[in-house]
């Protein structure tokens, strides 16, 4: 919610959200009032909007994401105005995503949203130079909520926004503040083994390094959430003597339009007392 108690969505598509783990995450916050919230993985963003709290500091190391959050919370009205300058047609999102060197920063959020929008299932990925390159969607439709963008703004206004790694938000957290650590996993569900192209985007070596800020996190008497890929590998670096462990599971379409339904496992560690 915003500050005046109106719902606030994700306004990106984004792979891997949170969406579906919200009542949950409720439920864990049920008797935690939030002062200062930080989460330093942000992607979408489907909890951070969600919830309620005093202050966030929020982070990614997407430098085009970053600069999106920023541009709404500071520049909504002009990127309003440039979205409605882009067609969904196939000819202008490749003459869009081919306008990589803008250094207006105010049209590209507006780019980055209309790409997340009509681009092939919202991905985001880029080629060896940096320049996005996912193909065109071919969605019907192309339709962007500005009464939620002027709610996101709204709560943008109350969070510091960095573009940094994980890591250095040890520096600034305090007893009692709360951590959300959702990284990109680097097993894939069912614990059947390692993703490979998240082994360069986030490797095992990276979730030790991330298990080691979890280590600071509660010696400083903070509180953390932390969701991850299931398997053994990842059991055996989170679990830790004063922590929780949640095994969840949830169904996800896999593999295309005409693939089936099948569950997949996730794990949730937290040392939030289980209410």
């Amino acid at each position: 919610m915003d500050v005046n108690g109106n719902k606030v969505k994700p306004f990106l598509r984004w792979a891997g959200g949170k969406r579906w783990l919200l009542p949950l995450i409720e439920n864990l916050l049920i008797n935690h009032p939030i002062d200062k919230y930080y989460e330093p993985f942000l992607g979408g963003g489907s909890v951070f909007f969600h919830i309620d709290f005093q202050k966030a500091f929020i982070s990614d190391i997407n430098p085009d994401l970053i600069n999106t959050y920023k541009e709404i919370r500071d520049n909504l009205s002009l990127i309003i105005k440039i979205l409605g300058t882009f067609e969904n047609t196939e000819e202008n999102y490749y003459q869009v995503r081919d306008n990589h060197n803008s250094e207006d920063k105010t049209y590209n959020a507006a780019r980055f949203i209309f790409l997340n929008h009509t681009s092939y299932n919202g991905l985001y990925r880029v080629n060896k130079q940096g320049y996005y390159n996912v193909p065109y969607g071919y969605k019907r439709t192309f339709n962007i909520d500005f009464e939620n963008l002027k709610l996101v703004q709204s709560k943008l206004k109350q969070s510091v926004i960095y573009h940094r790694s994980f890591e250095t938000i040890e520096e600034f957290i305090n007893p009692g503040d709360t951590i959300f650590l959702d990284p990109p996993y680097t097993v894939s569900h069912n614990k059947n083994g390692f993703i490979k192209y998240n082994q360069k985007l986030f490797t095992l070596d990276d979730q030790v390094k991330l298990s080691k800020l979890v280590d600071k996190i509660i010696e400083k008497n903070a509180y953390y959430i932390l969701t991850n890929g299931a398997h053994e590998a990842i059991k055996k670096i989170f679990l830790k003597n004063n922590s929780n462990m949640i095994v969840l599971e949830r169904q996800s379409l896999l593999g295309g339009k005409n693939a089936k339904r099948a569950k997949i496992e996730e794990y949730l560690f937290t040392n939030l007392p289980r209410s």
